[in-house]
């Protein structure tokens, strides 16, 4: 079945780096659309961060573009999304998701599939 696993979350200060990875396995990632999403506490919703979608096409949130970059390995079935200089802003659960639209979709809605998070916390 389709899966999507999370990792590389943590702990960070401010100006730092991490980058996370979305491991799949179910599908065949050259015909998927990855996103990146976040949700910040307390309770807001879930935003779009970076889309790859099979397509080509692509999508930064304008809030993290020349921060954070997305990139795929479809032979390692895994998706990437680099992180750097980090703000405190930054800090909140992301998500990886996996839809069948083309297109670089970035409403939530459009996904079918996801992980179930890791943590980041931007804080010195």
């Amino acid at each position: 079945q389709v899966q999507l696993v999370e990792s590389g979350g943590g702990l960070v200060q401010p100006g730092g780096s991490l980058r996370l990875s979305c491991a799949t396995s179910g599908f065949t990632l050259d015909d998927a659309t990855i996103g990146w999403f976040r949700t910040q506490p307390p309770g807001r919703e879930r935003e779009g961060i970076a889309v790859s979608g099979s397509s080509g096409a692509t999508f930064t949130r304008d809030s993290v573009k020349g921060r954070f970059t997305i990139t795929r390995d479809n032979a390692r079935n895994t998706v990437y999304l680099q992180m750097d200089n980090l703000k405190p802003e930054d800090t909140a659960v992301y998500y990886c998701a996996m839809s069948r639209i083309p297109a670089a979709v970035v409403a939530p809605g459009s996904y079918r599939y996801w992980g179930q998070g890791t943590p980041v916390t931007v804080s010195s």
